[in-house]
């Protein structure tokens, strides 16, 4: 009978997929790896018909890349490193796996990779490929690749019976990426090393010559500069003081207000000359001009992608970007959620979403509103989720696969399950339905409104409690025509505020607006500048903000000062080498004309920056004499 290898990118995955593909009828055995089991049963193939198979798996990577000996730190110039060999480089743990993927293979026909379906994926479907045919030759050609993006088992047995072949452009944009990124963050991390550590080791207080690196990375930086630059706006904010007129209007026992159309103005003699007109033609006495009512809606949710999880997480639960990740992937592989890693937010037409809320049913916390989609009184039908403007043609938006029940004891696998599955049955409900009302009275030669809602239909409100849309306070029982005496009218004044800091949910949003980092990266960048003290955490009025730090500042004014900041702290460059990342996937260039261009352009700016580091020097001490 042929022999088929199957390579997950975790042991968990192999687990799984091992059990739904032979019927829970696998026998384990160990691997020269700790962390890795081979799993062995016999399944039908297309391509091999009637096999045995061993199912295993890496954990992660299979290889890392570095440069060669001679230019490892302190060996050679800097400059050197953007020309030097690159090598691959094995941890023991690495060598372990590829050591059992040679072995299981020697006799293999076949070798189906299964690692997560995105270029990370692929690229780590393309190390085993190497490894294996280190171990067999003969499998060159005997590739396939397994498509799925969650573990259900209909969807992973139609994975099985549908295999594709692996992506050699996706290899390519990583390898690009992982090329430049290692040549252009080895050269400026030692030169900024080498500059300003012991600076920042004296001024830190580090003992026992625990210099710290200061790291360069083409996300890494311009994360820093979003923070800097609110951090900055506020410290420069001057309020201004600004005028405006608001009228009050009887309403039983009450009042509402009418509020200037206008707005505000900051030049209080215009505004008070109106307000005397105002009182001159009309005392105390307006007109109402206008009232418009109208059905309003509000919005259930676009289907769920990673960005969306982790900017909410982190705004309902205060969860950091890189917590709300990992625990999403927990859950992945416990097979209760989808792949969790999507910019997906249209959900395929040939999904059976209903199947997917009659799972919810029966959980306490949501299962009456679950029942009530499919089945229940009221308008609140199932309707199919709105569609999003973006599919990675890779996997779904995020949505649960199967009810978790109490089989959960991490508490942020509890939360984000509970978002997760919370946000889905939002997507496949009706929109919340309202009536809206806005009156207009004319006041002089002025305009002045007022607005109400009245919340007909909550539908998604129920399940959805992280949002609110209330029904407000009804407006006075008025006519169009009719004189209404005013209860008061005033001139205020009032000052304009400065923004708020930089929270995490926010940093994300501009992060994936710039195209800084993947979905699946972008908590890694935000955790890095943490690391290295760029930023740190505050807790502020129960709200938890981003703040640079000395170091932090320093870099981006830093880099400006050398006339670089469009290339470092602003997200200009990194979003250009991933469009040229898309356009290799495409097949519209190549790896090595975007390395080339990339690393051409690398090797000027540290020529600038080493020609002009005093500039990084001196505007360090300045900025951290006056904090």
């Amino acid at each position: 009978m042929p022999r088929v290898l199957c390579v997950a990118e975790k042991n968990s995955i192999a687990k799984s997929v091992a059990g739904i593909l032979s019927g829970g009828r696998s026998s384990r055995r160990d691997s020269p790896s700790k962390y890795i089991k081979n799993y062995d049963f016999t399944f039908d193939f297309p391509f091999s018909g009637s096999s045995d198979v061993t199912m295993t798996s890496v954990a992660g990577h299979l290889t890392g890349l570095d440069l060669d000996q001679a230019h490892g730190w302190g060996k050679c110039p800097i400059p050197q490193v953007f020309d030097a060999p690159i090598v691959e480089i094995h941890t023991k743990d690495q060598e372990k796996m590829a050591s059992n993927i040679k072995r299981e293979c020697r006799n293999a026909d076949y070798i189906m990779i299964w690692t997560d379906c995105d270029r990370e994926g692929e690229y780590i479907g393309w190390e085993i490929v190497q490894a294996a045919l280190q171990g067999n030759r003969n499998l060159q050609g005997n590739v396939y690749r397994a498509i799925f993006s969650h573990l259900e088992s209909r969807h992973i047995i139609h994975a099985a019976k549908n295999p594709k072949r692996l992506d050699q452009r996706a290899v390519d944009a990583v390898r690009t990426r992982m090329e430049v990124d290692l040549r252009s963050g080895v050269a400026f991390t030692r030169f900024l090393t080498e500059l300003l550590g012991s600076k920042v080791e004296r001024d830190l207080g580090l003992k026992n010559n625990q210099r710290p690196i200061i790291s360069y990375g083409t996300c890494q930086f311009p994360t820093l500069g979003f923070v800097v630059d609110r951090f900055e706006r506020i410290q420069k904010f001057i309020p201004e003081t600004f005028w405006y007129i608001v009228l009050s209007v009887p309403n039983g026992p009450d009042t509402t207000n009418f509020q200037w159309e206008r707005g505000h103005l900051f030049d209080r003699l215009t505004v008070a000359v109106i307000f005397e007109l105002c009182l001159e033609t009309s005392r105390n006495i307006a007109k109402v001009t206008d009232i418009k009512s109208k059905s309003t809606s509000k919005y259930r949710p676009l289907p769920l992608t990673t960005v969306e999880l982790q900017k909410n997480c982190s705004r309902f639960y205060k969860m950091s970007a890189k917590a709300s990740l990992d625990a999403a992937e927990k859950l992945y592989q416990k097979g209760y959620i989808s792949y969790p890693r999507t910019e997906t937010d249209i959900f395929p037409s040939k999904m059976d979403l209903q199947s997917l809320v009659e799972q919810q049913t029966s959980d306490n916390r949501w299962g009456d509103y679950a029942k009530t989609l499919l089945n229940g009184p009221g308008s609140n039908r199932f309707k199919w989720p709105r569609a999003g403007k973006n599919d990675d043609k890779a996997h779904p938006p995020i949505h649960p696969i199967i009810s978790c029940g109490a089989g959960l004891d991490n508490e942020n696998e509890k939360k984000v399950y509970e978002y997760v599955t919370r946000h889905f049955l939002a997507c496949c409900s009706e929109d919340s339905k309202g009536h809206s009302t806005t009156m207009t009275l004319k006041w002089g030669t002025e305009f002045f409104t007022a607005s109400g809602i009245v919340v007909l239909e909550r539908n998604f409100l129920d399940v959805y409690v992280w949002m609110k849309w209330e029904t407000t306070k009804q407006l006075p029982n008025l006519a169009l025509g009719q004189d209404v005496e005013l209860s008061s009218s005033l001139m205020k004044d009032g000052q304009t505020s400065p923004p708020n800091h930089m929270t995490e949910s926010e940093l994300i949003l501009l992060m994936d607006a710039n195209g800084i980092g993947t979905d699946a990266t972008i908590a890694e960048h935000i955790e890095k500048i943490q690391q290295r003290d760029y930023i740190k955490k505050k807790k502020m009025s129960k709200q938890t903000y981003l703040i640079p730090t000395t170091l932090g500042i320093s870099l981006v004014h830093g880099f400006e000062a050398i006339g670089l900041e469009d290339s470092f702290a602003k997200p200009f460059l990194r979003r250009q080498m991933e469009v040229d990342l898309k356009l290799i996937c495409d097949g519209n260039k190549n790896k090595l004309e975007v390395v080339n261009d990339l690393i051409t352009k690398y090797q000027e700016y540290y020529g600038l920056t080493s020609t002009n580091q005093n500039k990084l020097v001196e505007t360090y001490m300045n900025i951290k004499s006056l904090i």
